[in-house]
């Protein structure tokens, strides 16, 4: 497609290959900021992933089609003595971790026009490069607590690779983002994807959780069959942890909320070590109400 720009650099012995290329091709693993980006801790996970794996960045995709400049505003800035515009930019990047055929990293904008061009654009990249199945990030705001791990839950409509993985089909129904879109398109040119949601706190919808943003990486690199080190964001998680409890704290409200939300994970939790959980729902129908009176 015009509206996407190849870059020389270690991925052209792949591309060359494409899908020809004897053996398991690399994996396309996507993050969006927007709408399916609670925290920025989908777009942070795949962010760590490139820079701590040394990506190098391979394509781009032209903006000019996808995006209303009015809606996701360019940004200007100096350089060099010089005025410069940024656009919004989706990049891909080239990365070779331990123990796989190759990861193709996508860090983007989610688009505002020609969604099911824009997914054409992003898989004529996973073809062109032989890319074996496709990895989505995304996170969402959720009735949970910073106090507790982070809930993420994988999903894969391909029965092939969901057993491979251990996920199953998604069951949601309802309006989607750029990675449903993105999901549907993958089924419809029939490439196994697979997809990974992390829960960020509902009553800190603007902080940027690196807490999600860890686990998400660490779930995504397990699926992959790698590893990555993941200590910058350990400690960005225990300062995140550490501000939200002064603030919750000076609120008797959020307080009460999060007290609430602790219970509901930790009644949970016995449900999955026992299976007997008699005030599950009774916690369920606390927090709804407490929502209500709010």
């Amino acid at each position: 497609m015009g509206n996407l720009e190849w870059l020389d650099g270690p991925a052209a012995r792949r591309r060359e290959a494409g899908s020809s290329a004897e053996g398991p091709g690399p994996v396309l693993v996507a993050a969006f900021e927007g709408w399916n980006d609670a925290g920025d801790a989908a777009t942070g996970a795949v962010e760590h992933l490139w820079e701590r794996w040394g990506a190098t960045t391979i394509a781009s995709i032209d903006p000019e089609e996808f995006y209303d400049f009015t809606a996701t505003r360019p940004h200007a800035r100096r350089e060099a003595g010089r005025r410069v515009i940024d656009w919004p930019a989706n990049e891909f990047g080239w990365a070779e971790p331990d123990g796989t055929n190759g990861v193709v990293l996508l860090r983007g904008v989610e688009p505002q026009l020609r969604w099911r061009t824009f997914c054409g654009t992003v898989l004529e990249v996973a073809d062109e490069l032989g890319c074996e199945w496709v990895l989505t990030i995304g996170a969402l705001l959720a009735d949970v607590p910073h106090t507790r791990p982070t809930p993420v839950f994988g999903t894969a409509e391909d029965p092939g690779l969901g057993g491979r993985l251990g996920l199953g089909p998604s069951e949601y129904e309802g309006p989607t983002g750029i990675l449903g879109a993105l999901q549907g398109e993958c089924g419809a040119r029939g490439l196994p994807a697979a997809s990974l949601w992390a829960a960020v706190p509902s009553y800190a919808p603007s902080a940027p959780s690196p807490k999600a943003a860890v686990t998400l990486a660490a779930r995504a690199v397990t699926l992959l069959g790698t590893t990555v080190d993941t200590s910058v964001l350990d400690l960005a998680s225990l300062s995140y942890e550490r501000q939200l409890d002064e603030l919750v704290a000076e609120d008797d409200t959020t307080l009460e909320y999060v007290h609430l939300l602790e219970r509901q994970h930790d009644a949970s939790e016995r449900a999955t070590d026992d299976g007997v959980v008699p005030n599950a729902d009774q916690l369920l129908d606390e927090v709804e109400r407490f929502l209500r009176e709010q």
